[in-house]
């Protein structure tokens, strides 16, 4: 069917197709709304006992469960959309419609709003409405996190009722699988899923690189060797490994880390903070985790020239552009920052740091290994390619020439995040390129003024040892010196001040190879 099409035709029917999937989307949940209106007012005119009552909602529910082939439950989701869309989303609705939200993001906004204010919805709806187009690239989490965030800012009770709600709903529940195996489903607080992950990763990643097994079975048999109080054994060939056998705990504590305002923490806002790799939570949670919480400033740094012509980052800088971005910067890519790779947008020059990529925050992101390697080694013509602008977005080209642009995640839920101005940026550069044309100029200033005041002293001290001389043994002209140490102790008396066009010997650049004086 398409074996004559090019790679960016095939992928212009997929966006097409994708588009069109959305309307028809909408269409259906469209008619679902009109039926369900048209069932209740039916409902409404009904006078009857209300214990013998079939809801508008239920007989909806069946006809379209019928109608569907599908469970009731799906039914009963697909018609509390179509509602949600029709009476509380109709901005998010019409987006749908259009083919400019797909079905999955319109999805996380009708699961993230359900306990909103109807008073409020109206203003949750206006306002994601608006960013809805700028999200095409984003991925599940970061929506979930931009959403989270406006609910959090104009309806902070229903982010309540939501927390108390799941908190009564936590649990842990154990099935039977097959083949000996068994399923673990639980409900838990952010704080403790968060320990719980970072626990099983470290303990995953203790035993050596020779372990057999994958990353994933080692988190599983982590969980087992938590059960038992106990670190993860290696399993290795290497009688002399020492993570063979298992050990009592070391006593570490698993740390996770979460981002908020200052205000927040004091208690001066409500502004929600970031719980890292697993997304928004409200403030009155944010200060319970940072009651005895070890905190540290999170600010842009100010980089030096060293600093900037240096491969690795500084802590502080590491610490900021995780925190700025949040996720991989990859299209859709939801890896936590925690876990990526700080890597230089324009690559940074080993032989000659000045003239390429400089490590500053305008020219770092966070980036997955898979998606660092991709970048790496599938980049220039027919790869991709990244640039980054002023405000943080980075572009990125496909292969076939589509462009995805992706933007911060930190800055959506932390605008004061944001880079810096671009005037203040060019400002900086001009200095920055005006600090290195003067770099040589300043070089052979500070060789002249050395060799000048090393030519001076020299001359002082011929000086000195000429008139001690006379002192001791006579004129110069009378009585000549004959040692071979010295012959211009009978010269004549050198001027004491430089004239004004004397130049130092050349500047020589020493040989890496020459073994030291010493």
């Amino acid at each position: 069917m398409f074996e004559s099409s090019s790679p960016g035709e095939l992928l212009a029917v997929v966006e097409d197709v994708h588009r069109q999937e959305s309307v028809l989307m909408a269409r259906k949940l469209a008619a679902v709304a009109q039926l369900l209106g048209q069932r209740i007012e039916e409902e409404l005119a009904i006078e009857v006992d209300a214990k013998s009552l079939i809801t508008g909602f239920a007989r909806t529910t069946a006809e379209v469960s019928a109608a569907m082939n599908m469970t009731p439950a799906g039914a009963r989701r697909v018609v509390a959309h179509a509602e949600a869309l029709d009476c509380r989303l109709p901005r998010i609705a019409a987006l749908l419609a259009a083919g400019r939200a797909d079905w999955a993001t319109v999805e996380l906004v009708i699961a993230r709003t359900e306990l909103v204010d109807d008073e409020k919805c109206a203003r949750v709806d206006a306002t994601l409405a608006e960013k809805v187009d700028g999200w095409r690239c984003w991925s599940r989490q970061r929506i979930i996190d931009a959403v989270d965030a406006e609910v959090k800012t104009i309806d902070a009770d229903a982010v309540k009722e939501r927390r108390v709600v799941a908190f009564d709903e936590r649990g842990i529940r154990v099935t039977a699988d097959a083949d000996g195996t068994a399923r673990i489903h639980g409900r838990v607080s952010a704080s403790t899923g968060a320990r719980l992950d970072k626990t099983l990763s470290e303990m995953a990643t203790a035993v050596c690189r020779r372990d057999p097994r994958t990353l994933k079975q080692r988190r599983a048999d982590a969980f087992d060797a938590l059960l038992d109080r106990k670190t993860l054994a290696c399993t290795c060939d290497d009688p002399a490994c020492p993570n063979r056998g298992e050990q009592a705990p070391a006593g570490k504590t698993a740390v996770i880390n979460v981002i908020a305002t200052s205000d927040t923490v004091a208690g001066k806002s409500d502004q929600p903070g970031y719980l890292t790799g697993f997304g928004v939570i409200d403030a009155e949670q944010v200060r319970e985790l940072a009651r005895d919480a070890i905190r540290r400033l999170v600010e842009q740094p100010q980089v030096s020239d060293s600093e900037a012509f240096r491969y690795r980052p500084s802590a502080a800088l590491d610490r900021w552009i995780r925190c700025r971005d949040l996720t991989c910067r990859f299209p859709g890519c939801t890896v936590p920052a925690e876990r990526c790779d700080v890597d230089h947008t324009e690559p940074f020059n080993h032989a000659d740091p000045a003239s390429g990529g400089l490590t500053v925050p305008w020219n770092l992101a966070c980036y997955c290994r898979q998606h660092h390697r991709l970048k790496t080694f599938h980049s220039g013509p027919g790869g991709w390619r990244d640039e980054q602008l002023d405000d943080g977005t980075i572009v990125w080209t496909s292969p076939t020439g589509r462009v995805y642009h992706t933007t911060p995640g930190g800055t959506e839920v932390f605008p004061t995040m944001r880079a810096r101005r671009p005037e203040d940026r060019k400002r900086i550069a001009a200095a920055r390129k005006r600090l290195r044309e003067r770099r040589p100029v300043n070089e052979y200033h500070r060789h002249r003024n050395h060799a000048a005041a090393s030519e001076i002293h020299g001359r002082q001290f011929r000086n000195r040892f000429r008139r001690t001389r006379v002192l001791f043994h006579g004129s110069i002209t009378d009585r000549p010196s004959t040692s071979p140490f010295c012959g211009w102790v009978n010269d004549p008396v050198e001027p004491e001040e430089l004239p004004p066009d004397w130049r130092p010997p050349p500047l020589t650049a020493s040989d890496p190879d020459e073994p030291p004086p010493f």
